[in-house]
């Protein structure tokens, strides 16, 4: 969520950066204009009811970047999402796919590749509704890989990497699952669990 790090995107590197960045699910920000979006836009959520569209949406090149997602990168998701340990999150206009995210959920972590979208504040809301599933069931935290302004403007922080790896060793052993059914997304407009202001900001 998720960028891909200067140089070449023809290997796969071993990454862990140092420090990371994760986003603690009582500690999201949602400005006034995102909780009058998901109030307001009648999109609604699932969770992996289209993995495939969305990590091909995802691998989509965005201006002179490109994708470091690869057709074999690809490939290797969805087979882990056959398998139970990659997930995506939808947001949807109607029929219309307008925003999502897809990563790896491990114990009580869910660790985030990439997200998109096609419509203003469709990334955003997938991630308001990530972690709106992962409270529901008992999860610990969001794992952003690296800080960018998107996901700091949502309360994400850079922790040291030793101690994310103390917190990642807690809830390593933990057995979640996410909720799959179809939600709207204004029923988060009002959720007591997430921060509405700078007063949630760590």
């Amino acid at each position: 969520m998720f960028p891909w790090p200067h140089g070449r995107r023809d290997k796969l590197p071993w990454f862990s950066p140092d420090p990371r960045a994760i986003l603690a699910l009582d500690k999201l920000y949602v400005s006034k204009s995102l909780r009058q979006r998901l109030r307001r836009s009648g999109w609604e959520a699932t969770v992996d009811a289209a993995f495939a569209e969305v990590i091909a949406a995802c691998a989509h090149p965005h201006g002179d970047d490109g994708t470091w997602i690869s057709p074999a990168m690809r490939a290797a998701y969805i087979e882990l999402h056959r398998l139970g340990w990659a997930h995506s999150v939808e947001i949807w206009d109607g029929s219309r796919l307008v925003g999502g995210l897809y990563g790896i959920l491990v114990g009580g972590v869910f660790t985030g590749e990439s997200m998109f979208h096609h419509s203003t504040d469709g990334s955003k809301v997938a991630v308001v509704e990530l972690v709106a599933r992962m409270q529901e069931v008992g999860g610990a935290f969001v794992d952003v890989q690296l800080p960018t302004a998107h996901l700091e403007s949502l309360g994400a922080i850079a922790i040291a990497r030793s101690l994310f790896l103390e917190l990642l060793h807690e809830c390593r052993d933990d057995s979640i699952e996410l909720i799959v059914e179809r939600r709207p997304v204004a029923r988060l407009a009002g959720h007591q669990s997430v921060g509405f202001g700078h007063e949630s900001l760590p």
